[in-house]
């Protein structure tokens, strides 16, 4: 077995360390070409799993402060603020992840509508079915959806 493979399962902090020293040197013939490829695709699966929970996060109070007005807090405006400034700059650290903003918006949108009905205990029923806010709106860290 590779000795970076092994490492790979033992240490993997040390496996990283490792890795980067062979790129930097162009080692090629020494990486685990399997485990890092493995994690560079990973890598790719963690940033889209970061702009799901960052829109889901920010329709969730975008429909908390839209439907519980008598409700809102300094905390759900500041949340609606932060992730929507986590998704502007995902997209301007990496803009090929738009499409994949548009391809999930509608099913991220369903899992704040339900994390959105559980946490006010109002019913399911009472979110529309289909997102009241425009993507540029979910993209504003200072939009805040009107009564």
């Amino acid at each position: 077995m590779n000795t970076a493979k092994a490492l790979y399962e033992t240490d993997f902090n040390l496996w990283l360390t490792e890795t980067v020293n062979l790129l930097r040197k162009g080692d090629i013939e020494e990486l685990d070409l399997e485990n890092l490829a493995e994690e560079v695709e990973d890598m790719g699966n963690n940033r889209k799993d970061a702009l799901e929970s960052n829109l889901i996060r920010v329709l969730q109070h975008l429909l908390k402060w839209k439907y519980q007005p008598q409700k809102r807090t300094n905390s759900w405006k500041a949340s609606i603020t932060e992730h929507s400034l986590r998704l502007t700059r995902a997209f301007k650290k990496s803009p090929s992840l738009k499409p994949y903003f548009e391809d999930v918006f509608a099913e991220c949108y369903q899992d704040a509508r339900l994390i959105a009905a559980q946490e006010t205990g109002l019913d399911i029923l009472v979110f529309p079915e289909i997102c009241p806010f425009e993507r540029s709106d979910v993209l504003n860290p200072q939009y805040l959806p009107e009564d």
